[in-house]
């Protein structure tokens, strides 16, 4: 797949996406959470296809069941996750990220 068969990353939360940028500060998130997040926000910038999570087995990536099936979830420390959802298909796929959270 090319450079313009990637998923494209909208923010559902708009100090997620400050977080990533930097411009938010730490949003009140520990310093190891916000290096996490922004590596797994690097990682779906550049991933072809979200089925690459699931062979990266450190991400833990589910599709997430009950009240939240319409979403996803990534790992990005033992207790907080990357929740996500998606819009569109194929090339035109688009990434929401919603929130980080502990949905257990």
């Amino acid at each position: 797949m090319g450079e313009t068969d990637r998923v494209e990353v909208i923010f559902g939360d708009k100090n997620l996406e400050r977080l990533e940028s930097g411009e938010g500060g730490d949003c009140g998130y520990t310093q190891g959470v916000v290096k996490a997040f922004r590596k797994r926000m690097q990682a779906i910038r550049t991933a072809p296809d979200e089925r690459d999570f699931y062979t990266a087995k450190i991400l833990h990536y589910e599709k997430l069941k009950g009240d939240r099936e319409h979403q996803h979830s990534m790992r990005i420390n033992l207790k907080e996750r990357l929740i996500l959802e998606y819009q569109g298909e194929g090339s035109g796929k688009i990434a929401i990220v919603v929130a980080i959270g502990d949905y257990h």
